[in-house]
């Protein structure tokens, strides 16, 4: 391979901010992975975020870059499965998987597309350097044409526009609003775009906590909700504390220790639990090595959180604190007060393709 831009190449990144700012381009944040893909001729690389590549994971994919994207090119974008009209990340968490067999069913029964946001070289020409407007025309014209899997993901200098697809699309699995300024290069690995995702708020049960790494300290805490038949699940954590808060909580959670095998949740330690769901506690071909151990906490404290959007019956991302509700009964804290956004095609966010 032999291309301006060779991988690996260390995607550019957005930071938060509460509002779409103005006089920007805007599109749509894709909730799948990032990919950055490389072709020259018959060779393609799919580069993930971390620089490691995700080519053998999508044999589909390859197959389609090699028949939609100019001979030479090295083009950003993301990697989603879309299912039932919407964007679905478990199955696409799924395909990361060892094995080639089940690599290659998967590719057949939930074949991955590839949405493309940004041209970063095509043909002798890296265009790292230029603004962004002008990228985005580039990309326009290097892509025009091209058919599923593959897309062009919409994009808009209108803000007024941008906020209709802030509030329509997250029913087809888009968790917000992703903004570039015009003039900006592309800069590897530096948080120079904005994004712009709903939060929402939820009354959640503290049934546990994983420790922090560095010592007896609150990591992170394990959030529930009741379903319909009054069983609690769990549905994601809550972390991002300051050191010393770490602290404080410890000391404030230590009376509310219990033996796991009274909890709720006491098939966590249980190695057939974990077959037939994914449940914390227990390590996968994510967490490697990591140690997930945990601290059983009896059902009784209610906290509020922030969250953006829910995947499945789990929190999407991590949550984020707000405050105690004593106030709040933990059987009351069910999913029925979780709001769901209207449903909303997929197709229609891709153009009808």
């Amino acid at each position: 391979m032999d291309l301006p831009v060779m991988p690996p190449v260390l995607p550019m990144l957005s930071k938060s901010v509460k509002r779409i700012p103005p006089g920007m381009q805007y599109e749509a944040k894709w909730d799948g992975f990032r990919a950055i893909v490389h072709r020259d001729g018959d060779e393609v690389v799919i580069g993930s975020r971390n620089g490691k590549p995700l080519t053998r994971y999508f044999p589909e994919l390859v197959e389609a870059l090699l028949a939609e994207l100019p001979e030479r090119c090295v083009v950003d974008g993301e990697i989603v499965i879309m299912h039932d009209g919407r964007l679905d990340f478990d199955l696409l968490t799924e395909r990361i998987h060892p094995a080639r067999s089940r690599v290659e069913m998967l590719a057949e029964r939930t074949p991955a597309a590839y949405i493309a946001f940004d041209l970063l070289a095509k043909g002798d020409t890296g265009l790292l350097d230029m603004g962004q407007a002008l990228r985005r025309e580039a990309l326009e014209a290097a892509l025009v044409g091209v058919r599923p899997p593959v897309y062009v993901a919409p994009a808009t200098t209108d803000g007024d526009v941008a906020a209709e697809w802030f509030d329509r699309y997250e029913g087809a699995g888009l968790d917000g609003v992703v903004a570039k300024p015009l003039d900006l290069p592309y800069r590897q690995d530096t948080r120079a775009m904005y994004k712009i995702k709903h939060e929402r708020t939820a009354d959640v049960v503290v049934a546990g906590y994983r420790p922090h790494k560095s010592g007896p300290v609150v990591g992170s805490l394990l959030l529930g909700l009741y379903d319909e038949a009054g069983a609690l699940q769990h549905v994601g954590v809550c972390a991002a504390f300051p050191m010393r808060r770490r602290a404080e909580l410890a000391e404030e959670l230590a009376p509310l220790r219990v033996d796991s095998g009274e909890h709720p949740w006491a098939a966590w330690a249980e190695a057939s639990a974990h077959e037939g769901a994914r449940l914390p506690g227990a390590p996968s071909r994510w967490s490697g090595k990591k140690d997930l151990s945990w601290v059983a906490l009896a059902p009784t404290r209610v906290c509020e959180v922030a969250y953006d959007h829910m995947e499945g019956t789990r929190f999407r991302h991590t949550a984020q604190w707000r405050r105690w509700r004593p106030d709040r009964d933990p059987a009351s804290c069910t999913y029925a007060q979780l709001v769901e956004p209207v449903r909303y095609d997929l197709g229609q966010v891709l153009g009808g393709a």
